[in-house]
């Protein structure tokens, strides 16, 4: 892209062609600056190539912005961030913003921005409304008492600072307002936060919408500090300069409750710097002890040489390493039952997300494969995940099978929309929205024994199953789509397909499948195995409709066979750790042997994929 914008010719520079990163890398070095993350970069280039200007466009923030010295009196500032501030309206940004040094006041005042907020080394300016638009929303919410909170997720914890913060003498009878933090850095996106916000805060504080206008390490950029460990000072100091100078006095705040930070050492420094700034600005910072539990520690000696109690405060990170190690449990004793759902929807997507990004898996698609697929790789396979996972949070909250259905048929068009009608997920749809809808049920009964919240599930499945059905005239009214190709074969074969195994509440899940997995989920190819085991002992309708059921048949006994073979199972000669590991490197290479001949014949075991997701899915509930 080449534009002549006010006589000077601005080119396109895409950071994608390697040439060109590291001719803006070299120039932004030249005159003192760093290469951030941009969608776009443009250049005024000199006859040989070379960039006298340039500047960079990251979603509504203009970055990157230089000039080089021998071209400083020539104005290409001027026409270069013109035609940013054009290109950000073209995509629906009309406030557009830039972080610049103080000493750029002048320029960028000429062009039309507006100081919202300083710190010694750094400004935020703006050449819109949209700070001004959302206090005037914010006017409609006045409030003596302020909280701003991430809530990624909403904890226990932030239960806690809401009812004490509400209970102080300045927060009484609803005069509590608290802002959600809108930046979408976090492992919940802001819409599932700013719900959990305001189911979990139960009608004690006035929830109101997040903006832009919180300062977070996502949006503020660094290019022009030559001292990164200023980056984090000047992000704060500018974040709580603009609170001070617009949201409080909009809000009428004259008080902000935050919680303590007895680890996390920038929270802390962020803390120290509100109690320091924010009183000159007429707002007083009261800071609250955060609630502390016992530490969930399965090492018997440590708690014991603790003395049986050892206790440390809730913090949603805490939540989030629950979350990434798969244990459910212990992730809901910290956080309120309104956050369940939501902490259901995270670990099935990343049930998803396991198995889709894990290798050597035969026929199907993977990191470095596409398997036995002509109409699918691993982008598409991510852009269904991440068109259904909104959809999760729904099902776990599903007030009745009608709505439960629906909500599989909006997930599955909404699916199809983004793959372009090609078919990345519809039994996984079917499967985990049976599961989280099922999970969500029983989470209230999550303190029975592991043996009885299996069988609770296994109930919750069939009867929530079998209510589908009941109230659907058809199989087929239970998708958007055509009659499946699974239905077809469940029909020619007599093989048991998704509905089948649904309605018996997916007994081999908790028979055979949960235990195998949670058997081998601490050993080499845990995955891999697994999914092997899932194949050799389902009638995988969908490897049925592309092999038929003979082939499908001996894929079995193929499969079978090489899990058999695995080195260092019971009945092993007891051979040496060495000696296994080489043995499970000949045995890597002869599944890898299975993926390449599956792939060229078009073997594709999908249902198996899908049992292996709602497996590891089921395994984060009882870990």
């Amino acid at each position: 892209m080449m534009d002549t914008y006010e006589n000077v010719e601005i080119q396109e520079l895409p950071l994608s062609v390697p040439l060109y990163r590291r001719k803006v890398e070299d120039f932004l070095g030249r005159n003192g600056l760093r290469l951030e993350e941009v969608d776009l970069y443009l250049g005024v280039l000199d006859a040989d190539g070379g960039i006298l200007a340039g500047a960079g466009l990251y979603r509504d923030i203009i970055k990157c912005i230089a000039v080089s010295e021998a071209a400083r009196s020539e104005g290409y500032s001027v026409p270069l961030i013109s035609r940013l501030i054009a290109l950000a309206a073209e995509r629906g940004h009309t406030n557009v913003k830039v972080f610049t040094k103080p000493g750029n006041r002048t320029v960028f005042e000429s062009l039309g921005f507006r100081l919202l907020a300083s710190a010694p080394k750094a400004m935020l300016m703006e050449n819109g409304r949209g700070l001004e638009a959302y206090c005037t929303y914010l006017r409609a919410h006045r409030a003596p008492g302020v909280i701003v909170m991430n809530a990624n997720p909403f904890t226990l914890g932030h239960q806690y600072l809401v009812a004490q913060a509400r209970s102080a003498r300045r927060a009484e009878s609803g005069n509590l307002v608290i802002i959600p933090v809108k930046e979408d850095a976090s492992l919940f996106p802001y819409p599932e936060r700013l719900e959990m916000i305001r189911q979990g805060s139960g009608g004690l504080a006035d929830v109101v919408e997040g903006s832009d206008y919180q300062i977070s390490a996502a949006t503020f950029p660094t290019y022009f500090l030559k001292d990164l460990s200023d980056a984090a000072e000047t992000q704060m100091r500018l974040d709580i300069d603009l609170f001070g100078r617009h949201i409080a006095p909009a809000l009428g705040a004259t008080v902000r409750f935050i919680g303590s930070e007895p680890a996390d050492p920038l929270t802390a420094r962020y803390n120290t710097l509100m109690k320091e700034m924010l009183p000159s600005y007429g707002v007083e910072v009261v800071e609250i002890p955060r609630l502390a539990a016992p530490v969930l520690l399965d090492d018997p000696v440590i708690l014991s040489e603790a003395g049986g109690e050892v206790e440390e405060s809730i913090t949603a990170s805490r939540v989030r390493a629950f979350l990434d190690e798969g244990r459910f449990r212990a992730a809901s004793a910290l956080t309120p039952s309104s956050t369940w759902p939501y902490l259901l929807a995270f670990l099935a997507e990343r049930a998803l997300r396991m198995e889709l990004d894990a290798p050597l898996k035969p026929g199907l698609v993977c990191p470095d494969s596409s398997g036995a697929h002509r109409d699918m790789d691993y982008n598409l396979m991510r852009k269904g995940i991440a068109a259904i996972r909104p959809f999760f949070p729904c099902m776990a909250q599903a007030a009745s099978p009608e709505e439960l259905r629906q909500l599989g048929i909006d997930a599955e068009q909404a699916m199809l929309a983004v793959t372009g009608g090609v078919n990345t997920h519809r039994g996984a749809i079917f499967a985990l929205g049976l599961a989280l809808s099922a999970a969500a049920r029983c989470a209230a009964d999550i303190d029975l024994e592991s043996a009885d919240y299996q069988r609770a599930m296994q109930v919750a499945l069939r009867e929530i199953t079998q209510s589908i059905f009941d109230n659907s005239l058809t199989d087929r009214e239970l998708q958007s789509t055509p009659q499946s190709h699974g239905a077809v074969v469940v029909g020619q074969y007599g093989v048991k397909g998704a509905r089948e195994m649904a309605l018996g509440g997916y007994e081999d899940l908790f028979r055979s499948w949960l235990p195998y997995y949670s058997a081998v989920k601490m050993q080499p190819y845990a995955l891999q195995r697994t999914l092997l085991f899932l194949i050799a002992s389902l009638d995988d309708t969908c490897m049925i409709h592309r092999v038929g059921y003979e082939r499908a048949r001996e894929v079995k006994r193929e499969v079978a066979a090489l899990l058999g073979e695995i080195p260092g199972q019971a009945g092993n000669d007891g051979a040496s750790q060495a000696g296994n590991d080489a043995g499970m490197a000949g045995w890597a290479g002869r599944l890898q042997n299975m993926c390449e001949r599956f792939a060229a014949e078009g073997v594709s075991p999908g249902g198996a994929a899908d049992m292996l997701a709602l497996t590891i899915f089921a395994d984060s509930l009882l870990n």
